[in-house]
């Protein structure tokens, strides 16, 4: 009896789709300087994708095209099936609730406490009783590990206590999708390895999908699976990074050669639902 043919693994499913994405910013003196050009690549559901590359390459501007906080002058961008670029403004800010977002500098409303911040997308967004309300707002808490520092103001926390705040806030409208630009850059490197430990675990047990800018090679071969290089805008390269047999063609990629061992494989958080 001839023995059964292997099945073909299934293909990951594309969350964020940006095809021919090109964007140009004026400059002061005149002329304009092209900060993203023509670039297409998929993010799969369940990567923790890397953007990285040298100051002034890009990467922070492709990553707010992903949620439009920067709108391309051309091209398409597609989360989780919806093509933004041609929603309405109604339905964009729709959109971007299944796109949460942390920055270098953290954004929370320093005359708020830690609960409120958190509890401040909320209230814009969702119809949500008083305690429902608070249970949501307490749980996001305690996937970061704040749940003591809910009555705390922002001036109280450390930097990383500030980055998890701005993580639980994200989280809070269960996005499928995490953007986090430059997110440890500000933070010493005990607080890094504790935090990209907060993260990965938001990626394999809640099933959210994370894009991370960094210029710090250590952080996205600690946590990333795929990784793009960019290089004056345009995507020179694109890589698993526990695919070492592929040749890098980058000196950024080659030197991300080594962490190949340390990838997280697409289908580890598969069956895990959102918190």
């Amino acid at each position: 009896m001839n023995a059964p043919l292997p099945q073909a693994q299934a293909q990951p499913r594309s969350l964020i789709r940006i095809e021919g994405a090109c964007k140009s910013f004026a400059l002061p003196k005149g002329g304009s300087f092209d900060a993203v050009r023509d670039v297409s690549l998929d993010v799969y559901e369940g990567d923790i994708f890397g953007l990285i590359g040298k100051s002034g390459a890009g990467k922070s501007t492709l990553l707010r095209l992903i949620n439009l906080l920067e709108r391309p002058d051309s091209g398409t961008i597609t989360v989780d099936g919806q093509e933004l670029t041609r929603l309405s403004k109604r339905g964009l800010r729709a959109a971007r609730q299944n796109i949460g977002m942390i920055f270098q500098q953290f954004n929370l409303l320093q005359n708020a406490t830690v609960y409120d911040n958190v509890a401040f997308p909320l209230r814009i967004h969702d119809a949500l009783n008083a305690p429902r309300l608070a249970a949501r707002v307490e749980e996001c808490l305690e996937v970061v590990g704040l749940a003591d520092k809910a009555d705390s103001y922002p001036a109280q926390l450390s930097g990383g206590q500030k980055q998890r705040a701005a993580i639980a806030r994200a989280l809070a409208s269960r996005p499928a999708v995490l953007l986090c630009d430059e997110p440890t850059s500000a933070l010493d490197a005990e607080t890094t390895r504790a935090l990209l430990d907060t993260l990965r675990d938001i990626n394999l047990r809640l099933g959210v999908t994370i894009v991370i800018v960094s210029h710090e090679l250590s952080v996205l071969g600690a946590i990333c699976n795929r990784v793009a290089v960019i290089e004056d805008g345009a995507l020179a390269e694109q890589f698993d990074l526990a695919d070492t047999a592929v040749p890098r063609k980058t000196a950024l990629g080659r030197e991300l050669a080594w962490y190949g061992t340390e990838g997280y494989t697409q289908a580890a958080w598969k069956g895990v639902e959102r918190v």
